[in-house]
């Protein structure tokens, strides 16, 4: 399908702008980008792009001022997830081969992290950009996020569903929740466009959410929330997924370190994910470990590289030099080895590694930086005369 902009560019509201240099955002539009704007994930049989994907793509090519892969990104998104529009409703989360050989969408039910992200990247995008368009598709998709994809919890107050359709047992009372859907950072930012919205109420429930299901230091994958009559409403362990850590709860601990100093939850939030730093330590050579179990600590497995780049900021905010020495080290050596010939000629690199990459490395490496407010600073606006209030 042809793309065409609906709306300015911007460029006579806003001087010219250079992209940041960041030769990892160039390798991710290399390998996993198409001229399209999709995201391809090739590790399943119908090579499949997801929402996620394409919002983690707008986030990156806002970081590093890439403009033009940010709108084909964004309207790959509209017109094969969300049929063209984003105010008649949530994107899909899965698009790809079906059995069927056709192209299409697999799994029309939203994820709800993506679309607080696509949120995310418009608002900002239309902050630095000065372009009203995004912002104005920002607050289209957020209503319908506030529509759909919300809870209010008995005992606790709202929350943030996993997506639209799912995650509610009406008649056990049980409300299933993805922690890693709800960085403090993005919340934060919602709030501040929406002052009398719900994203200061979801925020603080993160943070209490997040305090209750790691007793040992640890964030599960999944968790629940049941307020069956004549009990206390409370957090248990998630009836399907159990109380396993790994490879959705690894996101965690990278937000809680990406969340300003001056957030009153960083504090809270890094000491309530206090368990990875012994964990990591303990395994070995310092790989964390891929499973922990929430409930007992027992770690097992080697986590991927992604891991380890997820862990970046978290041990930068805990002030464990030598193991964000160790994981910036590693992260590094197995990015290049990913895009060596003959790694390469075996398929398409990790997603999952290389997007966690780039959320780690890139903030280290100042690419960018969430302020209190949940605003960006990023390393090209002062050049750009981007509008920062």
């Amino acid at each position: 399908m042809a793309l065409s902009l609906s709306y300015s560019t911007g460029a006579a509201s806003a001087p010219a702008c250079e992209a940041a240099q960041w030769p990892l955002w160039d390798d991710f539009q290399t390998y996993f980008v198409q001229d399209s704007g999709r995201v391809l994930d090739a590790s399943t049989e119908m090579n499949h792009s997801s929402s996620e994907g394409q919002s983690y793509g707008m986030f990156f090519a806002l970081a590093a001022g890439d403009r033009a892969t940010f709108d084909k990104l964004w309207f790959w998104t509209k017109d094969n997830l969300g049929g063209g529009s984003v105010e008649s409703g949530l994107p899909a989360w899965i698009w790809g081969k079906a059995e069927d050989g056709a192209w299409r969408i697999i799994d029309a039910n939203s994820a709800s992290d993506a679309d607080l992200w696509f949120v995310y990247a418009l608002l900002e995008a239309g902050r630095l950009w000065n372009e009203p368009e995004y912002t104005r598709q920002a607050h289209s998709l957020l209503a319908l996020v506030e529509s759909h994809e919300l809870a209010e919890l008995p005992g606790l107050g709202l929350m943030l569903l996993p997506g639209k359709e799912g995650f509610v047992d009406e008649e056990a009372r049980t409300w299933r929740f993805n922690p890693s859907y709800l960085p403090i950072p993005m919340l934060r930012r919602l709030a501040q466009e929406s002052p009398e919205g719900p994203w200061q109420a979801v925020a603080d429930n993160t943070v209490a959410m997040v305090r209750a299901v790691a007793p040992r230091g640890f964030a599960p994958d999944w968790t629940a929330y049941q307020a069956k009559e004549g009990q206390t409403a409370s957090f248990i362990v998630d009836p399907d997924k159990g109380p396993v850590g790994s490879y959705d709860a690894i996101r965690n601990y990278l937000w809680a370190g990406m969340t300003s100093v001056e957030d009153p939850a960083f504090g809270p939030m890094l000491e309530a994910l206090d368990g990875m730093v012994e964990a990591t330590r303990d395994a070995g050579k310092g790989t964390p470990p891929e499973k922990v179990d929430t409930q007992s600590g027992e770690v097992s497995g080697q986590g991927p590289f992604g891991f380890s780049a997820a862990l970046i900021p978290y041990f930068k905010a805990k002030g464990q030099a030598l193991l964000l020495e160790r994981q910036t080290l590693k992260v590094r050596a197995m990015l290049r080895h990913s895009t060596q010939p003959e790694t390469l000629a075996q398929g398409q690199p990790s997603y999952y590694d290389y997007v966690l990459s780039l959320f780690g490395l890139g903030w280290l490496d100042g690419l960018y930086r969430f302020r209190a407010d949940g605003t960006l600073s990023l390393s090209w606006e002062t050049q750009c005369g981007a509008t920062t209030g």
